[in-house]
């Protein structure tokens, strides 16, 4: 079965709207890990808009020592230090989570909107792959189903990919969706052809998640935005529960 990571950056924001720690991301997390969630996933920012440095190193430590939960934190590789933000990559170093999804987002964009265009990022991005491997991470790279992209990917040494699933998502009940769909169809198998994992992200829902899951060497989904919003209707426990239901 395809493992399901939580992303908790909603809850983080909630958070961080008002003084003090309520509601608190750690427990949101173990909420989730109790009811069978394969994966935590966070994707802190220098902005610190939701998920801060002290969350992730809190995290990293409820996550460690949990078998079968994997630690996945996501994030610009570029990132510079910023105030107590110490960069991304120091962060991952200092955390050493399971997974490190690089992700080519910027502090001006509201979310991750496109995949590496890896012939202008890719000499960039090769010795941090290494670097990030050689202290025993797993590396994904965050891409749109371009396969000659993902042929890029394999060379600079990714582990894994993470498929951008926006346009996916945006194209669900119209005409044009199962071309869109078999578009990422082609780009899990080229990837898995050459040796790396597949996961997915990115405004998979209780509608489309089924469809997407159908993917034979899909690995992996992470998802926070709609899981938010589906807990608030139902409660975070049937929620998890509905999630873990699609993806049979």
């Amino acid at each position: 079965m395809t493992a399901l990571s939580i992303n908790l950056n909603k809850i983080a924001l909630i958070r961080n709207s008002r003084e003090g720690n309520y509601p608190n991301v750690v427990d949101h997390a173990r909420l989730c890990i109790d009811q069978g969630v394969e994966g935590i996933t966070v994707h802190p920012r220098p902005d610190q808009r939701h998920i801060r440095p002290s969350d992730v190193r809190q995290l990293a430590e409820l996550v460690r020592p949990i078998a079968g939960v994997e630690f996945n934190i996501e994030g610009n590789p570029f990132a510079p230090a910023l105030n107590d933000y110490p960069g991304f990559v120091e962060l991952c170093e200092e955390t050493k989570p399971d997974q490190c999804t690089l992700v080519p987002d910027g502090d001006d964009q509201l979310t991750s909107d496109h995949g590496f265009d890896l012939n202008h990022s890719g000499d960039q991005l090769a010795p941090i792959i290494k670097r990030l491997q050689d202290q025993g991470m797993r590396v994904s790279l965050f891409m749109d189903p371009d396969l000659a992209q993902i042929e890029l990917a394999a060379k600079i040494g990714a582990d894994r990919i993470e498929l951008y699933t926006g346009p996916y998502a945006a194209a669900w009940g119209t005409d044009n969706f199962e071309t869109i769909f078999q578009t990422h169809v082609a780009a899990a198998a080229l990837a898995t052809s050459l040796g790396m994992g597949v996961n997915a992200g990115h405004d998979l829902n209780l509608d489309n998640l089924a469809k997407f899951a159908s993917i034979p060497s899909l690995l992996e989904v992470s998802i926070g935005h709609a899981f938010t919003v589906d807990s608030l209707a139902m409660g975070m426990t049937q929620a998890v529960q509905a999630y873990q239901q699609r993806l049979r």
